[in-house]
């Protein structure tokens, strides 16, 4: 029951107006208390209820994030889940705005001076605006997850780490009318520990010739003697795989994404790694994601140029330290091709993932979330499914604190034209061998204790096909300039 409206003829105006303002305080801080004070005690235990019941789930995911923490944001990251804590803010911010109303009838503004019943007015009115928009703003941050987690992420099969490493395959491709991924100018293979995050870079050059398929695949009956035909010239090389397999869907039958498997399949028979999943980023659609998370920060050894081959130099990222790229900058630095080769643009590359994986933190995630989510609905496609989202947040957190090593498939050391493949796996495998003893137990990830890797199985896979060949006296010094990712830039 209500408890009676208690007479406040008898105190001094100042004591009313303090007591008015007090009202309203509690209810900021302890919402429900101004109503156990000077309204319905009964209304007010509900909702302390409410309250105690929404700290106790706030506190319980806490808990369970610093316990399990993938498994929490793949809880959280859930477009159910999101709906849910969608609906329940809006809920929280009426109810709220409602609280605050009724604090204000039981400070009985009626019986106020005229400057202290406006001032008790424009303050309740600010603790409603305040309050009540921080909710609903949150509950739009949500909204904008939950469109972006549904878009980008599918529901597709979980692939489970393959001899203790999750590998991606990173794809860019320019766009353009019809061309988005049709032919991915960039393919790195993100081989990422699961355990530690320590990740190692596999860069594959796109004129990379005669890449063969898995043993069993229709591209390997269609072609057992690698990607090849008469006089195909470009036509044969690794960056069109993709455009092949999706101008002939029927050897895929059944299939949405044709160029995604057949590229995935080429790549795992160069590399020997069993790949998990696909990420395909739109080059040019990268240059807003990067603005949205303000820009990268890079010491650059070598200027390179903005435009050039079919379109005129218009000017240069200088070289230097502590050089700040915005995203038309950091996209030209990633893409551009004047004045180098393709493998001194794969090294830049592998810079600039870098740069976004150790530089995006979490409150440049959360001030900017909204532009970061609306660019990388256009930017990203991937196979990822949505409940392993989780899984790769937590690995790319742990990843942060540790360095990133690489690999590239480049001369001297790989003949592109006619590659060793059987190197090709040996050179992955010892790059991959050398990243996972930093882990080894008494090491401390410095690189100064090594001890047996824990994976060699894959240094001894046999090639795929017939057309690749055994180990050779081809160099084993990295391309000066190029596998050395330092040498052009760091992140």
């Amino acid at each position: 029951m209500p408890q009676e409206t208690p007479d406040l003829r008898n105190l001094r105006e100042p004591v009313r107006f303090k007591r008015a303002l007090t009202l309203l305080l509690m209810t900021l801080i302890l919402p429900g208390s101004a109503q156990i004070v000077a309204g319905s005690r009964k209304a007010g235990r509900w909702v302390w209820r409410v309250v105690a019941g929404l700290v106790a789930i706030v506190i319980f995911f806490v808990i369970l994030g610093l316990i399990w923490r993938s498994g929490t944001i793949n809880i959280l990251a859930r477009p159910g889940t999101l709906r849910i804590v969608q609906v329940l803010l809006i809920l929280l911010a009426i109810g709220w705005a409602a609280l605050f109303v009724d604090a204000y009838r039981l400070g009985q503004p009626l019986t106020l001076e005229r400057n202290h019943r406006l001032m008790t007015s424009i303050m309740d009115g600010a603790l409603i605006f305040v309050v009540v928009g921080a909710l609903i703003y949150a509950s739009v941050i949500v909204n904008t997850q939950r469109d972006f987690v549904a878009s980008v992420f599918g529901s597709g099969q979980k692939s489970k780490a393959d001899k203790g490493r999750y590998n991606v395959l990173l794809m860019g491709g320019d766009s353009g009318a019809d061309r988005i991924g049709t032919r991915p100018d960039s393919m790195t293979v993100a081989s990422i520990d699961a355990d530690t995050g320590r990740t190692v870079l596999i860069g594959l050059p796109r004129n990379l010739a005669k890449v063969p398929f898995p043993a069993g695949t229709a591209m390997a009956k269609q072609f057992p003697e690698g990607f090849q035909w008469n006089k195909c010239a470009a036509e044969c090389l690794l960056n069109a795989v993709y455009t092949y397999a999706a101008n002939h869907k029927n050897l895929f039958p059944g299939d949405a994404n044709p160029g995604e498997t057949a590229t995935m399949q080429a790549v795992e028979a160069v590399t020997g790694l069993k790949l998990n999943y696909y990420v395909l980023i739109d080059l040019a659609g990268f240059r807003d994601l990067l603005n949205a998370v303000g820009g990268i920060t890079l010491d650059i050894g070598k200027r390179v140029p903005i435009g050039g081959g079919s379109s005129p130099i218009k000017g240069y990222i200088e070289a230097g330290k502590n050089q700040h790229l915005d995203g038309y900058h950091a996209l030209w630095f990633a893409r551009s091709r004047a004045e180098s080769s393709d493998y001194e643009r794969m090294a830049r590359q592998k810079c600039v993932m870098s740069a976004m994986l150790n530089q995006l933190s979490p409150q440049t995630v959360l001030t900017k979330f909204q532009g970061i989510a609306s660019a990388s609905k256009q930017v990203v496609k991937t196979n990822i499914p949505a409940g392993e989202l989780g899984t790769f947040t937590d690995l790319a957190l742990d990843a942060k604190k540790l360095p990133v090593s690489s690999f590239s498939a480049v001369p001297p050391v790989i003949h592109t034209g006619d590659p060793d493949f059987a190197l090709i796996r040996t050179k992955v495998a010892e790059a991959i061998a050398k990243s996972e003893s930093l882990d080894k137990e008494g090491s401390g990830g410095d690189g100064k204790t090594s001890s047996t890797p824990r994976s060699t199985t894959s240094t001894t896979k046999k090639p795929s096909t017939g057309t690749t060949k055994k180990p050779t006296s081809s160099p084993t010094t990295p391309a000066a300039g190029v596998d050395d990712v330092a040498s052009i830039c760091k992140a």
